[in-house]
């Protein structure tokens, strides 16, 4: 049976895909399973320098698994509460928390529908490019539900604290030039030219300064919860050791030497 979720590597560009295109790629508890080990999997991969994560056929990822929830019903609400909490807690909050570890750039290519944890799983990634007729949802509320996959984390940093609450309370639908005003896009293209985009910045990424990709994602990281004081000191230490690569060699020497840095990641 094929998985779900899967993990491809090539060329040091590693794709982990959402895999159930005949259900929009809906979250299932197979597919939770699946993309906690994917993850696992992709954290303990030594020959990875950029990640994309996308959806299989037509979409990103749909929420839920509508019909999966379904199933539940037929449980008391007191067993329908502790398997749902040990659902998130067993394969969705460490699928977040480790792709928010990883040191490379992670690319979300967003084509179709993301909504629910599908919309979380965006917000998580360090870019996003979507196609410009994909449609977006937070969808929770529209079920009954609390967001989950870390929205209630990435949304209002993104958008604010009042448009956070309004886009979980409402659960509006709203269009890809929307979610680049939102800030929730890093860019829209035409859906046709959606996967050369995503490859020319997945390469241009990989042959960047890998060490200061990794700086640059634990500063903005950690600037949430540091007083100015810690941020620059925290800068200080991380431009110190970035001086210490030899990527910062090569890039002082390629720019006076006027040409394209080769960094090596080292």
């Amino acid at each position: 049976m094929a998985h779900t979720a899967t993990l491809d590597v090539a060329d040091g560009v590693a794709t982990l895909t959402l895999n159930r295109p005949d259900q929009l790629n809906a979250l299932s508890l197979e597919m939770m399973e699946d993309l906690a080990a994917a993850a696992r999997a992709l954290k303990a991969r030594t020959d990875v320098s950029v990640v994309v994560v996308t959806g299989a056929g037509a979409h990103f990822m749909a929420g839920g698994d509508i019909n999966d929830f379904a199933r539940q019903l037929g449980q008391s609400p007191q067993a329908r509460l502790a398997t749902f909490k040990a659902m998130i807690a067993q394969h969705i909050n460490p699928t977040v928390e480790i792709l928010q570890s990883l040191h490379q750039p992670v690319i979300a290519k967003v084509r179709g529908a993301c909504a629910g944890f599908g919309l979380s799983l965006m917000l998580g990634c360090d870019l996003a490019i979507a196609a410009d007729d994909a449609v977006f949802t937070t969808a929770y509320a529209a079920i009954g539900l609390s967001a989950d996959g870390g929205m209630s984390y990435f949304l209002p940093r993104l958008v604010g604290r009042r448009k956070a609450l309004e886009m979980l309370l409402l659960a509006d639908r709203f269009k890809a030039d929307e979610a680049l005003r939102l800030g929730l896009l890093s860019r829209v293209v035409p859906a046709g030219e959606l996967d050369a985009a995503v490859d020319t910045l997945a390469a241009r990424l990989k042959a960047g300064p890998r060490h200061a990709y990794s700086e640059f994602k634990r500063l903005i990281a950690d600037s949430d919860d540091n007083q100015i004081e810690a941020q620059l000191q925290s800068e200080a230490e991380a431009f110190a050791r970035c001086s210490a690569t030899a990527d910062f060699a090569e890039g002082v020497t390629a720019f006076l030497g006027k040409r394209k840095p080769g960094f090596q990641g080292r």
